[in-house]
């Protein structure tokens, strides 16, 4: 597992999602080490390393894809809490959550919005536009 992909992935992890990829990572050495290091090799040893895209534009494709699949709440949660860490505001959050309804529908728009308020709640943080 001391490859450069893997070295260059687990840094990378680490920037993007912190403890939160670590533990990810960590629970799958047991039953799949083999995806684990997949995991940090290929996503964030060679995808989110590619200069086309800053990771702030990355995790916002992330969170509107994990949304629309309706079925990937915690890693949805994973990537919310990410998105926070590249400087992606909640304001900013609650509104691509809030597109994903034009998109991908009410029902996944609307649990993207429950997982963030579970996110900004466990970060205290509250949204401008919550603020009333």
């Amino acid at each position: 597992m001391n490859s450069e992909r893997y070295t260059q992935g687990w840094k990378t992890l680490q920037q993007i999602d912190g403890e939160a990829g670590e533990r990810v990572v960590d629970s799958l050495r047991d039953i799949a080490p083999d995806f684990a290091r997949y995991l940090i090799e290929f996503p964030f040893g060679d995808i989110y390393r590619r200069d086309q895209l800053g990771l702030r534009e990355r995790e916002i494709a992330t969170i509107a894809a994990l949304t629309a699949l309706g079925n990937a709440t915690p890693q949805l949660k994973v990537h919310l809490h990410a998105s926070l860490n590249v400087g992606i505001s909640a304001d900013e959050i609650v509104e691509v959550l809030m597109q994903m309804a034009v998109y991908a529908g009410f029902p996944a728009a609307l649990n993207g919005l429950f997982a963030a308020r579970e996110v900004f709640a466990e970060r205290g943080i509250r949204p401008s536009c919550a603020a009333a």
